[in-house]
């Protein structure tokens, strides 16, 4: 029965610490809100108060509206001090006695049932076992006294516990009810005490001044009203006046292209390497300032330069990507940058813009007036070649009459100085009055002036790999052949051949002018790259369109920022003035293979060149091994004398001593013996030799 009703108890007990448990956490949230508002408020009242020191771009100094916030953050800091007096009521009257039962005794009783009670229980029931196997043989006084004074203390103890447990458990049918009573009187005398102290704060005063700003912030939000409307009719008129403008692309004819810009902004795409082969394209913000490309990343406060566009060249490419394309090299062509506009009007304008400004026009007082009529003089001034004809043609001597063409400059400006010092720069490495070549034409339907022509040479199908069936072709003999997909962009005459430079200035040159000219197609052909010749030869009918001798190739150069434009310079003989020696320089496009075309023409000629050294050495060879030979038969000859003389002189002593011995009889004998050697030569003499 005990044990019965003392499980009744437990089981009540527990679920006293459940729920006490769980107003425990209700009334710490309760505790936890009220701290929370009171730091917020107290916050709010300090922002409230920092206002008149901010300094906002957009709104000057309201007098008015910092006043008002002031009187607000006065209010706003009373009604926080009268939050933390409540947060501190609720934390003495509320939080701490309920805290004192859940922390003291109920974890009291918690403590006595699973420890000491039940350890007292089995200290009882160990005691209780030992005396019960004391033997009734062989009595030990000692052993049953120790047995009983431990069944003693434990019973003893046992039965103290249990009445000190029954105590707690009654005990806690009373601090229950104080345990909840007493918190919840705490809490609602600290509510009343801060309502009181709320009511003596907020005073008929202050009622009117929230009148006040409730009537200023309607007439705020009327004003918003109207401005929002007024704003929502201009949208609709800008939607329906920029319709055109959404199309990505939109039509040139409605909007036309302005060619004569000296300023131009807008987004672009530039192209970055991310690997030998790959590419990335990054979208940004690009503008001209002065003579200055600019870009503006998204979240960039200002822009970053690009590059100097003064004096630079810029002009369209063909990526296989992409679409509306266009490179700008600096002058120096130590970098360049490849470019993507939206549109082709953008494209275009971009690319007359840049040009402008390479000719420094946005230094004058009215640049587009001088932009309009730089273009159109520079329109008349160049008129590209149709083909390689007129090219040759211009270059013989026999045509003395000749109207001299001008040259095209993108580094040219009206009233610059700039320009004087340009053509200076240009004078000194590109001949005067020489005209641009833009075409390359086969010689299926054009002979090429100054090229020697040989039976089957000209319109015969070339293998670029030397194997032309059953007739041996020119290069077959040679051990390299390699094989370059190129773009012609055009060649001009130019007066130096000596440095790279040559190469660089010619290509600014001819970029410039297909720029200006809006040239944008261009010729591809196959470069073959043999220890002979370099030739060009037509991918569709593989004919050779234009074949250079490699020993004329004197001076060849990649581009030192963008690697698929290469050139070379070719000696020519023979030009506009008798026995004279031409140097041309032809420009190309490959697919980033203008390092590699560099590296096979310097291979290409190593090989000659190494050749050429040992045709040299073999020949020098065969002169020392001639030389030599008849050295040595000029050496047996002497020998062969030489001996015969031995010979006969021993043949005298021999004869000498045969007449002192048999007198001189013997002597004519021997005689007429020798004389009879002398009639029969050198054979004759060794056959006697051999018989005596």
């Amino acid at each position: 029965q005990t044990r019965s009703l003392l499980g009744v108890f437990e089981e009540d007990a527990a679920a006293i610490s459940n729920y006490v448990n769980q107003l425990f956490q209700a009334m710490h949230r309760i505790y936890d809100a009220q701290n929370e508002l009171s730091a917020a408020t107290h916050l709010t009242s300090k922002l409230l108060k920092e206002y008149e020191k901010q300094r906002f771009p957009l709104g000057g100094d309201d007098e008015v509206m910092t006043s008002t916030l002031q009187q607000f953050a006065k209010v706003i800091d009373e009604l926080s001090s009268c939050h933390a007096v409540l947060s501190t009521q609720l934390a003495d009257a509320m939080m701490f006695p309920i805290t004192q039962f859940k922390e003291r005794d109920l974890k009291v009783i918690n403590l006595i049932n699973d420890h000491k009670f039940s350890l007292d229980c089995l200290d009882h029931d160990a005691a209780i076992t030992r005396y019960s196997r004391l033997s009734k043989r062989r009595e030990n006084e000692k052993i049953k006294a120790e047995v009983t004074e431990d069944v003693y203390t434990s019973r003893k103890k046992q039965h103290q516990t249990m009445m000190h447990y029954f105590c707690a458990l009654n005990t806690l049918q009373y601090k229950k009810k104080i345990a909840m009573l007493e918190p919840l009187l705490g809490y609602m005398q600290a509510q009343i005490s801060f309502f009181k102290m709320g009511s003596e704060n907020l005073t008929e005063q202050l009622e009117e001044f929230l009148t006040n700003i409730g009537t200023s912030v309607q007439n705020v939000r009327r004003e918003m009203e109207c401005e929002v409307e007024n704003m929502q009719q201009t949208i609709e008129d800008l939607e329906v006046a920029s319709d055109p403008l959404y199309l990505p692309d939109p039509d040139t004819t409605k909007f036309p292209v302005h060619r004569n810009l000296t300023r131009k902004a807008g987004y672009l795409n530039a192209r970055n390497k991310t690997g030998l082969v790959s590419s990335s394209w990054e979208r940004q913000f690009y503008f001209t300032q002065g003579g200055n490309l600019m870009s503006q990343a998204r979240g960039d406060v200002a822009g970053g330069l690009v590059m100097d566009i003064d004096n630079c060249s810029v002009m369209a490419v063909d990526c296989e990507d992409r679409r509306y394309c266009f490179q700008i090299t600096s002058f120096d062509g130590k970098k360049s940058s490849i470019l993507q506009a939206e549109s082709k009007k953008d494209y275009e304008e971009w690319i007359c813009t840049i040009n402008n400004i390479s000719k420094q026009i946005y230094l004058s007082e009215n640049p587009e007036e001088i932009a309009a009529r730089v273009n159109q003089s520079a329109l008349e001034a160049v008129t590209p070649s149709p083909s390689f004809q007129q090219r040759h043609e211009s270059m013989r001597p026999t045509v003395q009459s000749r109207p001299p063409a001008a040259r095209t400059s993108s580094t040219g400006s009206l009233g610059s100085e700039s320009a004087a010092l340009s053509a200076l720069s240009l004078d000194s490495l590109v001949a005067p009055d020489t005209p641009i070549q833009f075409d390359i034409i086969s010689p299926v339907s054009e002979d090429l002036p100054g090229q020697a022509k040989s039976s089957g040479q000209s319109g015969r199908r070339t293998n670029p790999f030397g194997e032309s069936g059953g007739s041996k072709s020119e290069t077959e003999d040679s051990i390299l052949h390699q094989l370059f997909i190129v773009r012609f962009l055009g060649s001009m005459e130019v007066k130096s051949d000596e440095s790279p430079d040559v190469v660089y200035e010619t290509m600014r040159q001819i970029l410039a002018a297909r720029a200006i000219h809006n040239i944008f197609r261009m010729t591809e052909s196959h470069l073959l790259v043999t220890c002979d010749c370099l030739k060009l030869i037509d991918p569709q009918t593989q004919v050779t369109r234009l074949r250079f001798p490699l020993p004329n190739v004197v001076l060849y150069a990649t581009h030192q920022e963008n690697k698929r434009l290469f050139g070379f310079v070719l000696r020519t003989s023979g030009g506009r003035v008798e026995s004279r020696q031409t140097s041309v320089c032809y420009i190309f496009e490959s697919n980033n293979e203008g390092e590699k075309i560099c590296d096979s023409v310097g291979l290409a000629k190593q090989i000659a060149f190494h050749a050429e050294l040992d045709r040299k050495a073999s020949e020098k060879q065969k002169e020392i091994d001639r030389v030599k030979e008849k050295q040595q038969k000029e050496l047996n000859k002497q020998k062969q004398i030489e001996k015969d003389l031995e010979e006969q002189s021993r043949l005298i002593a021999a004869s000498s001593r045969s007449n002192q011995s048999s007198g001189e009889g013997q002597f004519v004998v021997l005689s007429s013996s020798q004389s009879e050697d002398s009639d029969l030569g050198e054979d004759g003499k060794k056959k006697r030799e051999s018989e005596a």
